[in-house]
């Protein structure tokens, strides 16, 4: 007895379940809302589009070299600088000025945001002699620091650390205050001590906010540093960029800027490599 397979029967099993597939309404693409993986030196796309805008303005001749000379002279300058050991000897000085504020400012920082974000009485008598503090630039108490400390090296570090110690300040103590209260009373629970609640618990939970106070402060450094340097100064980037307004010469001016606006790159990139070794354990949009 012989069997005839219709058309429909010789079909595989693909093809049988092909139509029953394309009947199905299909489902919208997924759209991605995160920002995706970090560009390879993305930092650095920025001040290139920056310095390409400089050369080509420079170039077609809409930027008038009297004002703003061209990126290639102010390399030869920066070039003629570095040679005669002028530029190296000012960044020496600016640079020990910058981390030595930087320095006692984030020291003094943590530690008043720590006395005020673990006590009620340290937060009665320090937060608000800060939170003045923060409404006086710190650029406005030169004079009365100059009467204090002359106008030699300990008005300008004590002036860099004013700067610096309000934004560490304000970020630690904001990231103390923000941890979840549900650990101290875990810590409570298991009995942990005074100083092992600060080590597994306050420490951790105010690091994210003491790395965003950082890079202001690294920030705050550097604006101070610009100022310090020339009230009397007689060495430092801001010292060369005050004798050369006097002299005229615009490009020693503009290689000042550019050394200012690096060492802010380098410092913010620097303290940005720190806070993802150190919450590498944080799943956010930053990748």
């Amino acid at each position: 007895m012989s069997t005839t397979l219709t058309p429909s029967a010789r079909r595989t099993p693909a093809e049988v379940a092909a139509p029953a597939e394309a009947s199905r309404p299909r489902r919208p693409r997924r759209t991605r809302l995160v920002p995706g993986r970090p560009l390879p030196l993305g930092w650095a796309v920025g001040p290139v589009l920056l310095l390409a805008l400089w050369a080509a303005g420079t170039g077609l001749g809409l930027v008038d070299v009297r004002s703003l000379p061209a990126p290639w002279t102010v390399a030869a300058t920066a070039g003629d600088l570095i040679d005669n050991g002028k530029l190296p000897s000012h960044l020496a000085t600016s640079a020990q000025r910058a981390l030595l504020g930087l320095l006692f400012g984030t020291v003094s920082g943590l530690l008043l945001a720590l006395v005020s974000g673990l006590s009620r009485i340290g937060e009665a008598v320090i937060d608000g002699p800060v939170q003045i503090k923060r409404a006086i630039p710190s650029l406005a108490l030169i004079p009365l620091l100059i009467l204090w400390f002359g106008i030699g090296e300990t008005m300008k570090v004590v002036t860099i650390a004013l700067g610096v110690f309000v934004p560490v300040y304000i970020h630690t103590h904001s990231g103390l205050r923000s941890i979840d209260g549900r650990y101290a009373e875990l810590a409570e629970t298991v009995r942990l001590g005074r100083l092992a609640f600060v080590r597994h618990v306050v420490l951790p939970g105010a690091l994210p906010g003491f790395l965003l106070g950082m890079r202001f402060a690294v920030t705050a450094a550097w604006l101070a540093l610009v100022v310090v340097e020339q009230v009397n100064a007689t060495s430092g980037i801001g010292y060369m960029m005050e004798l050369a307004r006097t002299y005229g010469q615009t490009d020693v001016i503009i290689v000042g800027l550019v050394v200012y606006g690096l060492l802010g790159l380098v410092s913010d990139a620097l303290v940005r490599l720190v806070e993802r070794r150190a919450l590498s354990w944080r799943r956010t949009l930053a990748g």
